[in-house]
């Protein structure tokens, strides 16, 4: 594939070059597992396969040409060897403890807009700020509850916080988000879902 240069689809009878702006069209690069591991150029992707160390999955209009053939652009690749990525931990958060608390209060089961966060052992009495002492709670559970344990106060947790499971996608980060890309990307429709049922906002303690 050296020395292609890219043209659009309805371009081919003048087979002029497109803009420079084409060859930077991300691509969605898989892991040999299909996991993704990150996005790069057109121009990154074009190398990976002329070397052989990728294959595509999914392709655009835009046609690659060269002096010998004319072949689609890709958009999601995958490499043909495993390289392996360290897992990340979650980085405690106030989102992240509404993500694993199911934006829901931890005290009454609330699905609501006004989650705050709580420290089950209070910050006053030596309670930490760690994933086993905070969690997800409605305005109304937090102020009752105020200064006091759940058993001083006569509440009751629906189930024991605990660390998330590490995150293998914590280093991938994605802006625009290609159709042809959400198949390999299923985190995003959950994240999409719980955002648009709620919006939590609001902070306590």
């Amino acid at each position: 594939m050296n020395g292609m240069t890219l043209v659009g689809i309805d371009d081919r009878e003048g087979e002029h070059p497109a803009p420079k702006l084409a060859t930077r069209t991300p691509v969605l690069v898989l892991n040999q597992n299909y996991q993704p591991l990150n996005i790069c150029d057109v121009r990154r992707a074009i190398s990976l396969l002329g070397r052989g160390k990728a294959e595509t999955l999914d392709v655009t209009d835009t046609l690659l040409r060269s002096a010998y053939a004319a072949v689609p652009a890709p958009t999601v690749i995958r490499l043909v060897y495993m390289v392996k990525r360290p897992i990340h931990q979650r980085r405690l958060s106030r989102r992240e403890i509404f993500v694993r608390d199911g934006f829901r209060c931890q005290y009454c089961g609330t699905q609501t807009r006004h989650l705050t966060l709580d420290h089950v052992i209070p910050r006053s009495r030596g309670g930490q700020q760690t994933w086993t002492n905070v969690v997800s709670a409605c305005t109304e559970c937090n102020h009752h509850k105020a200064g006091r344990t759940p058993l001083e106060a006569r509440m009751y947790l629906m189930r024991e916080p605990q660390a998330p499971r590490p995150n293998p996608y914590a280093f991938f980060h994605v802006g625009h988000v290609r159709e042809s890309w959400r198949p390999f990307l299923p985190w995003l429709e959950v994240e999409n879902g719980d955002r648009s049922r709620l919006s939590p906002v609001a902070a306590g303690g």
